[in-house]
């Protein structure tokens, strides 16, 4: 197959770009490095790798012209700044039109989408989440950030395209590579002697090698048009994940860590529910929890963190 990945330097992504080089395919891969990391793609004579913003409709025709990908893997995401309504609207959005646009012109054969389970709101109303839950019920607060608004409007463009797409609405991914949530930061601040706090929520921690297991899976013809949840269908406190890290990292700490309420844009418990997705792929999340922590803290050590991200608007920090 050829294969475009947008977002292909990111954490998903570029996993998800070692897979496909890894069983033969033609891979290429545009990345603006916003979050994504250089590092993440090495060298192959299979791959090629571009530099900039799929909200670039002339680059984004450019490529497909002269790459021609067969099918797309659409992870391109801009979440690093929750104030940044314009960058989420014109990535999140308009990228994906572009990419719409440009699939249909070349008969591409199949779209895969990331989607974020926070398109179910703040306060489901159901546990675990369904794919019938609707989008932000039950409550005032809407969608609670850009992030989680974006993200749905391009997955319902996508639909709206009539092309053949699998929509994988995710728990919470993790492991080698992640930048973002609450692991690298724990690993980061642990590391450099900083004080930290977990929030009182909980997550569907779903383990990266799982999560592009289905994916390959939907490249290469299973599942039928529409949407599925990956994940675990089991939720930890992150309180759990951070002893797990420290666990990791053979650290014990003088008192016990500082558990803080959750804020007004974050949801208690994401548990969202995986049925669909192990009957039609056959399929099952496998990697224990320790296990995936101690894969992506022993990256981090090898790799290293500049910084972490997170779409959450953040409450006052110690220093």
């Amino acid at each position: 197959m050829k294969v475009l990945i947008t977002g292909g330097a990111g954490f998903v992504g570029s996993h998800i770009s070692d897979e496909l080089l890894a069983q033969g395919h033609q891979v290429c891969v545009i990345d603006n490095f916003q979050t994504g990391r250089r590092d993440n793609n090495a060298p192959h004579p299979n791959l090629k790798v571009i530099e900039g913003t799929i909200a670039d409709a002339n680059l984004v025709n450019q490529i497909f012209d002269e790459f021609q990908p067969e099918k797309v893997v659409h992870a391109a995401a801009s979440y690093k700044d929750p104030d940044a309504w314009e960058e989420d609207t014109m990535s999140n959005i308009l990228g994906t039109i572009n990419i719409v646009r440009a699939s249909k012109r070349h008969n591409v054969s199949r779209i895969i989408y990331f989607q974020t389970s926070l398109c179910y709101g703040l306060s489901p109303i159901e546990q675990p989440i369904t794919l019938n839950h609707p989008f932000y019920s039950g409550k005032s607060e809407g969608a609670g950030s850009s992030y989680a608004i974006s993200k749905t409007g391009g997955e319902q463009y996508i639909e709206l395209s009539g092309l053949d797409f699998l929509s994988f609405r995710l728990a919470n991914a993790y492991g080698p590579r992640n930048l973002s949530g609450p692991l690298p930061t724990f690993f980061h601040r642990l590391t450099n002697d900083k004080p930290c706090f977990v929030m009182d929520t909980r997550r569907d921690f779903i383990y990266v090698k799982d999560l592009v297991q289905v994916v390959i899976s939907a490249l290469l013809g299973k599942g039928n048009r529409g949407y599925y949840h990956i994940s675990t269908g089991s939720d930890y406190s992150i309180k759990e994940l951070f002893d797990a890290t420290l666990k990791a990292l053979s650290m014990q700490l003088e008192k016990e860590v500082e558990v803080r309420p959750r804020g007004a844009d974050d949801v208690y418990t994401i548990l969202i529910d995986p049925t669909k997705t192990e009957a039609d792929f056959n399929w099952k999340a496998s990697t224990p929890l320790e296990k995936g922590i101690q894969a992506a803290i022993d990256w981090y050590k090898q790799f290293g963190i500049t910084q972490t991200f997170t779409h959450l608007k953040q409450s006052d920090e110690k220093k």
